[in-house]
């Protein structure tokens, strides 16, 4: 981790610096994601939904799945299951997963991989290892984000984006001392190849040992710093962060992260995800794998989902395979 790099930061364009007259934006709040079980079994760090951040508008859940190393026939992933409402942003760092949907879409989420998945009006999907992952075992390290979808999209039409890691728009910090890929939106005057129905920056960043990472931030989006691996502080208060913690910003123009003097993990830097969007501002309820508006149209969607109308599995995937596993 991680698999897309460059052996020259310095050969990338670079990030502007935010000027004398942007806002730095303060840390609002740092929260320590808790672990929990997901799929069939395997464990996930999830900041939110969370006790501590029930809302992140317009985000609806962040699970992080490893770093973990797999013994042999260890790895779990999550079987044919629903989903209405949002997109599911699958970013894969080491290791790989097979996606499989009812509408057609799927493939290998390989290292430096993102599938986009829109569930819209409803699809049913799984995730898994590869079988070379579950028979060798080896690392896994991933990032699954949900993106809301405001009412007027609820029930767009499904689709399935796969951002290869070659796909990925690189660039450095102003002083080189940090890459960052961009997955999608747009940071600093330069934009990720993911399209977006809701207003969102996404980008994971490596920040070199005692490096820093300055940019401007679109001041009408939310924005976050979740600390995938290694240590650092955010803010230009210089709040401590480390691992599986994420740091909450308030109003402003631009953020900064820091990575300490010293790593203690697999890549030698701090490993850091940047998130925000426009907020929807509108009612949420979630039920499993359903985010609507209203109670009601919550139990439509399982009304739905039970008679058939958000799809089929697959002939070729029904062999062995028991439907909500």
């Amino acid at each position: 981790m991680p698999a897309i790099t460059v052996p020259d930061l310095m050969i990338l364009p670079r990030l502007p610096q935010p000027t004398e007259t942007m806002r730095e934006r303060p840390v609002r709040t740092v929260v320590s994601a808790p672990k929990q079980r997901e799929g069939a079994g395997f464990e996930v760090r999830r900041p939110f939904p969370s006790v501590d951040l029930r809302t992140a508008d317009p985000f609806i859940l962040l699970d992080q799945m490893g770093p973990v190393a797999y013994e042999p026939h260890e790895a779990k992933g999550a079987p044919w299951h629903p989903h209405r409402g949002f997109e599911t942003v699958t970013y894969v760092m080491d290791g790989a997963m097979v996606h499989h949907d009812s509408n057609g879409g799927g493939g290998v989420i390989g290292e430096g991989d993102t599938q986009w998945m829109t569930a819209g009006s409803g699809i049913l999907h799984d995730e898994l290892p590869t079988e070379q992952l579950v028979m060798t075992g080896g690392w896994f390290h991933g990032i699954q984000l949900w993106v809301n979808l405001p009412r007027a999209l609820k029930f767009a039409a499904p689709r399935y984006q796969d951002l290869r890691g070659s796909e990925l728009t690189l660039v450095s910090s102003h002083d080189g001392g940090a890459l960052v890929r961009l997955i999608a939106g747009s940071v600093g005057g330069f934009d990720g190849p993911g399209s977006t129905y809701t207003p969102i920056a996404y980008a994971h960043a490596s920040i070199s040992p005692g490096g820093q990472l300055e940019t401007p931030w679109p001041q009408h989006f939310t924005a976050m710093a979740y600390i995938l691996s290694g240590s650092g502080t955010a803010g230009a208060e210089r709040r401590p962060v480390q691992e599986g913690q994420l740091a909450v910003f308030g109003p402003g123009d631009a953020i900064t992260v820091s990575a300490d003097a010293r790593q203690h993990n697999r890549s030698g830097d701090l490993e850091v995800l940047l998130l925000g969007g426009q907020p929807i501002q509108e009612p949420v309820v979630q039920y499993g794998p359903f985010v609507m508006n209203t109670r009601a149209e919550i139990i439509q969607a399982m009304d739905d989902y039970q008679a058939g109308r958000m799809g089929n599995i697959p002939a070729e995937h029904l062999a062995g395979r028991r439907l909500g596993e």
